[in-house]
């Protein structure tokens, strides 16, 4: 027998002054899953949270939780009986109650004795357990986002909504958080989705990626088939800033200044064409030349040293504007001329237009 999922979003619209700003949103998450929704700003990320959340009410289609609805068009469950956590971007303590008094306030309804252990349990959870009697103006930003966790974890909530958690926070604790944030979660199988604009962290946090633009889910799937296998232009852009070149279609191949890249047959005879080429996938040398894929020559124009990568500049003859080179590898400063190489079979190809 399926297992009946979590949440289940059949439909979904939402208008604003006109303006559609969810249309036919679909998706089924599964229970213990978690869920990156991403895009950029304006796509309706935080709108759908909102609907989930039943702060916003959809003017088309269903919210069903565990097999339940409870919100269509006849059908509207108020947000606090939906079992639903929220961590809001700005974490919204109450900064005239401690850090275990926030956490108790999410446990209304609960015996005393029992809130006071849950609470007990959660503070524990996040590591907070010696800042249970400090107010939150006197927490650092990591601080306050494991109270906020724990305040919303603490009633036990079938989804867990997180909208942009770690953005306020610098991006070395932003790392350390978050990977403590998502071992919590895995740890307690929980159901949560959390909306993020970063493609890394949307990249590295879930267990599956939903990408929208204007409105839509374009794609879903995991980190890898996002970033390896992008259906559009748009989620390659959103997850790397690719190396672009033009090109013809010509006989099964998009032609180009730089070479010939098969396509697959899924391209019109003649149609204009754009090579995706990640500037990681370019291998340098300065001296032999590579030993196999698409081999030409350049000049480095520039170079960005970023620490653990190095960032080069190459013009090559017939293209407008320089390839973008990223390497680990350290090519020497006097070096000017160079080989490159491209392996066909790791190229995007897109129709242009």
């Amino acid at each position: 027998m399926k297992e009946v999922a979590a949440l289940q979003l059949n439909g979904i619209g939402k208008t604003f002054g006109g303006l559609a700003v969810l249309a036919g949103i679909d998706l089924s998450v599964s229970k213990g899953e978690i869920i990156c929704l991403v895009g950029r700003s304006g796509c309706g990320k935080s709108t759908l949270l909102r609907i989930i959340a039943g702060v916003e009410t959809p003017d088309a289609g269903t919210v069903r939780m565990n097999g339940t609805e409870i919100a269509g068009p006849a059908v509207f469950v108020e947000p606090e009986k939906r079992r639903i956590g929220f961590v809001f971007q700005d974490y919204a303590l109450f900064p005239h109650l401690t850090v275990e008094q926030n956490v108790v306030f999410g446990l209304k309804g609960w015996a005393r004795q029992e809130a006071r252990a849950r609470t007990a349990e959660m503070l524990e959870h996040v590591r907070l357990s010696h800042l249970a009697d400090r107010y939150p103006h006197t927490l650092s930003g990591g601080e306050q986002q494991r109270v906020a966790l724990a305040r919303a974890l603490a009633p036990k909530p079938d989804i867990l909504l997180m909208d942009e958690p770690f953005s306020n926070l610098d991006r070395g604790l932003r790392d350390s958080v978050r990977e403590e944030t998502i071992d919590l979660l895995r740890a307690l199988r929980t159901t949560a989705i959390m909306v993020t604009h970063d493609p890394e962290e949307a990249l590295s946090a879930g267990d599956r990626v939903v990408l929208m633009q204007s409105g839509h889910i374009v794609q879903s799937g995991t980190g890898y088939d996002l970033h390896d296998r992008p259906t559009s232009r748009y989620a390659a852009d959103f997850f790397c800033a690719f190396n672009k070149v033009e090109g013809k279609v010509r006989n099964g191949h998009v032609e180009t200044p730089i070479g010939n890249f098969a396509h697959g047959g899924t391209l019109e005879e003649g149609a204009a064409a754009l090579v995706y080429i990640r500037p990681g996938e370019i291998e340098l040398d300065p001296a032999s030349g590579p030993t196999a894929g698409t081999s030409l020559r350049g000049e480095v124009s520039g170079r960005m040293f970023m620490g653990e990568i190095e960032q080069l500049s190459v013009s090559v003859a017939g293209l407008s504007a320089d390839l973008r080179v990223r390497s680990m590898k350290r090519t020497p400063i006097d070096v000017k001329d160079v080989h490159l190489s491209i392996d066909p079979g790791r190229v995007l190809i897109f129709t242009k237009g």
